[in-house]
């Protein structure tokens, strides 16, 4: 085919990156990045923002695509910031001595939650020690024995009071575990017999019961009097057991009070201490060994009520903390409250409440991927609750949704001072704030995260320290100027756009990685550019399986695919398949048949529900694009079928739109269309071609497959003009086109187009709506005219 047309130049195909320009042989001689990110002014401005503001609803969502290392960037950046704030204070439970259901939460300073539990630890060690030592020494005894005898000696008295009463009304006391009663007795003091009560006169008898029930109201007092000394005795007994503890151990816990006098909550909580001891002295006596062949061994008491569980000690933290949730389920994220079995029952206490995420990230930052999170129902729910009120209360889920109502700890809940961030797709990002006004509110400000930045100098110094931070992290090999500036041209090819640097860097970093690797294999010490590209083919070879399996059935002619030779209504479009791991580009057989009709243009594949809807609104412009050519003087009687021939999955997508117009305009002109030129591009109503993506990976399956069938040094492929800008060939097919073997003709109207595949003239049209004779639009217009006329003769013989 004779070179009339335009072309790509070869400057324009691919940008090269010259490694004599780096300014430097190694990145040995590169300085690290000092935060770990480039290109994402925009989500860091964000994050900032994020973080900066007081407010606890203005939390983060992160949204990016999953290979711009959305975790590496917000673990690095907020390290950075963290390592600069305060370390936030520490936590503990304690006790409650009123009410044991409700555990204590107490803020310390960063460090004083372990010091309060060995103190608290020293206390009851001190205390188990010195109170059996005072309990046993001789002032207590004697103060004892002291309270004792005087006690013993004022209810002798009362006894004795009340025996020279009774023998006064000639009655005899007697005192025993029943009680006290009194007998009518002889002036010697020995009881009456029946028989000689019986001998009284009725009077006689009477004057006794009279005495009797005196005496007995007398009784009944002195009791009363003796239950109240008792008391006091008991009282006293306590006071000085208290008393004798106090100046024991009292001076260990005021050391504590004005050790912790800052803190007005360890101050009280020490003033419950002390007053439970002293109601619990007992639990700190030594006991007596049981005696007896079969002693019975009381449990020993427990001091469980004296510790400290230190929920979150940040001693080890240089700044605030950033934590990372993989696995936010409710128990991880909320923290949860532990139980044992014993004697087939399960008992819990406050020194089994754990912590979660929240506490571990409370006053710093806690970093969740969003679809994990999602996972967890009842965790997004918790965590929307948790933020709004502004408090972490530890609670059992099946508590929370009122499965449970058997008694349980209520731990008191801790204030909540942490930023959250959540990291996910854009598009989730848009789900949860359309349909979550709750989400909404939370979390307000969007950190979005780029996929490319501009390929110029500023923007490709941070690439290159970012390659240099990553070997130096990794401790992988350095990088030799070659390597780097292979791995520029990489990110171009993955970004698709020679003027642009991809921040999808997961890619790059593996690459890196491999070609380590390489350069091991080849005892180099430092990976070249041979290394690099040994990298990318081998992780290309690994997932084309697919791509060969294509290649291989249209060599062999299974998929019918020409690159040579002229047919009429038949065109090579191109499609680019997206494995996920890997993408590549193929060309598609299309055809057109026309015929007299009325249903205009459609596609089998819409009609066998294989095209989606960008595909069908395509088609449906091509409708539209024939009516403003061709349709001012007729109307246009013709059914139109288009179909991608040995397509078996769904078409969409507009890029195939241009190459359809092209196979549809070769069918009503007659004119056969080259098929070593394949079509790539959209087209509007009014015949402009219109730019679409994966222009570098079409072009470079087509140039395989011609390759494979055999370079003729005329085929080439059809692309948008607005496309050029986006070429990032491989260096083959550069090669290739260089030599004169492939072409790459950018166009931006129909006419270009099917002038490069028909070798003929489109034609213009003239003012009398005319085209100029023998060109293609002339000829689709006259056979136009040809069937409206033929379906106008046709009706009036029906008629």
């Amino acid at each position: 085919m004779a070179k009339k047309f335009k072309e790509a130049s070869i400057s324009e195909l691919r940008r090269t990156c010259d490694p004599e320009t780096l300014g430097f042989t190694t990145t040995d001689e590169v300085l690290t990045l000092k935060n770990g990110v480039i290109g994402q002014e925009r989500a860091v401005n964000a994050l900032k923002f994020g973080i900066k503001m007081s407010d606890l609803e203005y939390n983060v969502y992160m949204a990016g695509a999953p290979n711009t290392g959305m975790s590496y960037i917000v673990k690095s950046f907020l390290e950075d910031i963290a390592d600069k704030q305060d370390v936030p204070p520490d936590w503990c439970y304690v006790h409650n001595f009123k009410e044991p259901d409700k555990p204590i939460a107490i803020e310390l300073p960063v460090g004083e939650g372990r010091e309060f539990q060995k103190d608290m630890e020293e206390l009851i060690e001190n205390l188990k020690m010195q109170i059996p030592e005072v309990f046993g020494s001789e002032y207590y005894l004697t103060r004892k024995e002291e309270i004792v005898k005087g006690f013993n000696a004022r209810r002798a008295k009362i006894f004795e009071e009340l025996e020279e009463r009774a023998r006064q009304e000639g009655f005899a006391l007697n005192v025993d575990q029943g009680g006290m009663m009194v007998i009518p007795a002889k002036e010697d003091g020995t009881p009456l017999a029946q028989e000689d009560i019986k001998a009284l006169s009725d009077e006689q008898r009477a004057g006794l019961r009279a005495k009797s029930e005196a005496l007995q109201k007398e009784m009944n007092i002195a009791a009363h009097k003796i239950q109240q000394m008792e008391k006091e005795f008991r009282a006293e007994l306590k006071g000085l057991d208290r008393d004798v503890t106090l100046q024991a151990v009292g001076h260990f816990i005021d050391d504590l009070k004005e050790k912790y006098r800052s803190h007005p909550a360890v101050v009280t909580y020490l003033q419950d201490v002390q007053d439970d001891v002293t109601k619990h002295i007992d639990d700190f006596k030594q006991k007596a060994a049981p005696a007896g062949p079969f002693p019975i061994v009381s449990p020993a008491p427990s001091f469980t009520r004296y510790e400290v569980n230190v929920l979150i000690d940040n001693s080890k933290l240089k700044g605030a903390p950033v934590v990372y949730c993989t696995n936010p389920n409710y128990p991880n994220l909320f923290g949860t409250i532990e139980y044992k079995a014993q004697f087939g029952a399960l008992f819990t206490d406050f020194t089994m409440i754990k912590p979660g995420a929240l506490h571990q990230a409370n006053g710093g930052y806690l970093i969740i991927k969003v679809l994990d999170l999602l996972r967890w129902f009842f965790s997004y729910e918790a965590l929307k609750r948790t933020i709004k009120n502004k408090e972490i209360r530890i609670e059992g889920l099946a508590e929370q949704l009122g499965y449970v109502t058997t008694k349980t700890l209520k731990p008191e809940p801790v204030p909540l001072r942490v930023k959250t961030i959540l990291i996910g797709d854009p598009y989730i990002y848009y789900l949860l704030y359309n349909y979550d006004e709750a989400f909404r509110e939370l979390f307000k400000v969007k950190a979005h995260l780029d996929v490319e930045m501009d390929n110029q100098p500023a923007k490709l110094e941070q690439f290159i320290s970012c390659l240099k931070t990553m070997v130096y992290k990794q401790n992988l090999r350095p990088l030799h100027k070659t390597g780097v500036a292979r791995l520029v041209e990489y990110s171009s090819e993955l970004a698709g756009d020679k003027n642009k640097l991809t921040l999808e860097l997961a890619e790059i970093y593996d690459i890196v990685k491999e070609a380590h690797f390489w350069a091991t294999e080849d005892k180099k010490g430092y990976i070249t550019a041979e290394h690099v590209e040994k990298a990318i083919a081998e992780k290309r070879y690994r997932s084309n399986l697919y791509e060969e399996k294509i290649q291989e059935a249209i060599v062999k002619g299974t998929i019918k695919i020409q690159t040579d030779g002229r047919i009429s209504g038949q065109v090579n479009g191109l499609s680019v398949y997206d494995l996920g791991d890997y993408t590549f580009g193929r060309p598609t057989r299309i055809t057109a048949n026309v015929s007299i009709g009325k249903e205009g243009v459609i596609t089998i594949d819409r009609e066998a529900e294989l095209s989606g809807r960008i595909h069908t609104k395509g088609v449906m412009i091509l409708g539209g694009y024939l009516k403003e050519k061709f349709a001012h003087d007729k109307p246009l009687t013709l059914s139109a079928t288009l179909c991608f021939e040995q397509s078996y999955g769904l078409v969409e997508g507009d890029s195939a739109s241009g190459a359809e117009l092209f196979a549809l305009l070769s069918s009503l002109a007659d004119v056969p269309i080259y098929q070593g030129i394949a079509v790539t591009g959209a087209v509007s109503q009014k015949g402009e071609i219109l730019p679409v993506g994966g222009v570098t990976r079409k072009i470079e399956g087509f140039y395989e497959v011609c390759k494979a069938l055999g370079l003729t040094g005329k085929q080439g492929v059809i692309i948008p003009e607005r496309n050029v800008k986006d070429l990032m060939l491989r260096k083959d097919v550069v090669e290739a086109v260089r030599e004169g073997k492939f072409y790459i003709y950018p166009i931006s109207t129909v006419e270009e187009g099917i002038e490069i595949l028909t070798d003929m003239e489109a034609g213009k049209r003239k003012e009398d709506g005319t085209y100029d004779e023998e060109t293609v639009f002339w000829r689709v217009d006259q056979n136009l005219k040809k069937m409206a006329e033929y379906v106008k003769a046709f009706m009036k013989e029906e008629k």
